[in-house]
Parts: structure tokens; C-alpha cells; sequence
């Protein structure tokens, strides 16, 4: 009699089942969280870019020292920008292969002596690179554009070659290296007005802003903590099946 009760006695949950799903529980629950961070950052960005489409721009160097540097329009003194050496970044805009032509300007601010400047989109992967502009033509006025962080290298992503002057990611203190110029700035320009600049033998197409961002956080929120439920559920479930009756 009582080996039988013994034996017909309902079994708890197993710990590691147990440690298991509270596990998946938590990193559910964390994503959840996280992706509602991810949408108080989307929505100031947005709002940001959405206000920086009417703002005048501010002295490069100053916000290079305030170390605000992402998404700022600016202006800078670089009289010769447009015959100074350049870089080819590979890049792809409306469907086309081409290359963005990187370039290098004084500027300082902490230990940074440089900025580089992003001059343009070139279409054509076998293109010649765009030649500077006639020597000793000046800008007219100071140039302005939008300081931008560079985007993070992927495990996709090509490594760079300088010796061929092929790029394929903006490693700044590289290019800089290459360009010939010091330390640069952790943000680079991309150049929206250049006054005064000579006609090039090319057709540049300018960095302009991001347009309507996507933002879908709440909704991989909403996924993220429903199947947190749903874990949470299944377990509460198997704990009631093996109730006794």
C-alpha cells in the first residue's frame, strides 16, 4: 500500500526544467526592456533629425568641444577642400555602385587636429576617382554639413585596403593616416554646401539625412514580453498536470 501511494505520487518539476525556463523567463523579459530603451533613444533621434532639417549650423569646433557630435550641422573654414587628396569608400545610393570620395580638413578640438569630410557620392564602381578641383581655387565661404558618427564595422564587411586607396568602412584615424593629416575628430562631415567651389569633372551627389526612420521597438517589445508569457504559461501548465487529482 504505501510503495503504491509512493509511486502514484505526483513528481515536482525537475530543478534543471525549472532553472531552465526561469531563464528563458528573465532574457524574454530583458529583451522586452530593452527594446523599450531601444524606442526612448528612436524617438529622440527622430525628433532630432526631424529639427535638424531648419537648424543653422554652428562653428565646427565648438561642438566638437561640447562633444555632442552626432547629427549637428555645422560650418568650417577649409579653403581649399575641393583640391585637397582624396579617399574611395565603397558605397551603394538609389541602387547604384559608386564610391563616397573622403577627404581630410584642419580642425581642433582635445587632441583631434582633423576632421574628415565626406565630399560626395561618385557613381561607378570602375570609374576614375573624381579629380580635385583646379589648383588654387578657393571656397568663397565657410562650407557646411552634418557631423555623423561612422558606422561600425560588421563581420560582412571587407577590410580596408589603403594601398589601393579601396575602403570599405570609415576607419577615421586610417584615413586620416592616409590623407596625410593628424588626429581626427571621432565624427566626420558630410558636406552639404560648399560656396564658391569650382565645377568638378564629376557629378557628386551629396550625404543628405536620413529619411523616415523605422521604428517598430514596441512591437518587438510587445513580442518580446508576450512570449514571455506564454513561457511563463506553459510552466504554470505543466505545474497544474502534475497536481494530484
Amino acid at each position: 500500500m504505501t510503495s503504491e501511494s509512493t509511486s502514484d505520487a505526483p513528481r515536482p518539476p525537475r530543478l534543471l526544467g525549472s532553472l531552465l525556463a526561469l531563464a528563458g523567463f528573465v532574457i524574454l523579459i530583458g529583451l522586452g526592456v530593452w527594446q523599450l530603451q531601444r524606442l526612448t533613444w528612436k524617438e529622440a533621434l527622430i525628433a532630432h533629425i526631424a529639427a535638424l532639417k531648419t537648424a543653422s549650423p554652428r562653428p565646427l569646433e565648438d561642438v566638437l568641444h561640447s562633444g555632442d557630435t552626432d547629427f549637428v550641422r555645422v560650418s568650417f573654414d577649409c579653403p581649399d577642400l575641393m583640391n585637397r587628396p582624396r579617399l574611395k569608400l565603397y558605397g551603394v545610393q538609389d541602387g547604384q555602385i559608386g564610391y563616397r570620395l573622403m577627404t581630410a580638413c584642419p580642425a581642433s578640438a582635445g587632441e583631434a587636429s582633423s576632421v574628415l569630410v565626406d565630399l560626395g557620392f561618385q557613381a561607378g564602381a570602375e570609374g576614375a576617382p573624381c579629380p580635385p578641383a583646379k589648383s588654387g581655387v578657393l571656397l568663397s565661404g565657410p562650407a557646411v554639413g552634418v557631423l555623423r558618427h561612422p558606422d561600425s564595422r560588421t563581420f560582412v564587411t571587407p577590410s580596408n585596403q589603403p594601398g589601393q586607396n579601396l575602403w570599405y568602412w570609415r576607419d577615421l584615424p586610417a584615413m586620416a593616416r592616409a590623407l596625410g593629416a593628424g588626429p581626427p575628430a571621432p565624427a566626420f562631415v558630410a558636406l552639404e554646401t560648399a560656396p564658391g567651389a569650382a565645377p568638378l569633372a564629376c557629378d557628386l551627389v551629396r550625404a543628405t539625412l536620413p529619411g523616415e526612420l523605422p521604428n517598430n521597438h514596441l512591437q518587438y517589445a510587445f513580442t518580446w514580453f508576450g512570449l514571455a508569457g506564454a513561457l511563463a504559461g506553459v510552466y504554470v501548465a505543466m505545474l497544474f498536470r502534475r497536481r494530484p487529482n
